[in-house]
């Protein structure tokens, strides 16, 4: 049994060496790939991005607005960009106020 065991754990040994040769050898080939073709080993971080989304537009442009009332049913699409559009601002204006600079945009997707 030990003999069994003795071999059992000599083949696992000679396999993971195989294996942590052939690791080593595709790092060696993929570092010479990135060399050949000019990209940098380096990799900027991610940048990071807050998305905002207004649950229910319509019944806020009701909630705040005369106008929103009188448009919200008959063009809700025209409502939900002026809501975002008036949520922008504001928030742009209170991020001033702060000193927090930031860049804002709409995307509609």
């Amino acid at each position: 049994m030990i003999t069994f065991l003795t071999l059992t754990s000599l083949i696992l040994l000679l396999y993971s060496c195989l294996l942590l040769w052939q690791l080593l050898e595709q790092r060696k080939m993929i570092t010479q790939i990135l060399e050949t073709e000019g990209i940098s080993d380096h990799h900027q971080e991610p940048e990071l991005v807050l998305t905002m989304r207004v649950l229910d537009p319509i019944a806020l442009a009701k909630r705040e607005s005369r106008t929103g009332r009188a448009l919200a049913d008959r063009l809700p699409v025209m409502t939900r960009k002026m809501v975002y559009q008036e949520v922008m601002k504001e928030l742009e204006t209170e991020l001033l106020e702060r000193d927090i600079d930031v860049e804002m945009h709409i995307e509609y997707r």
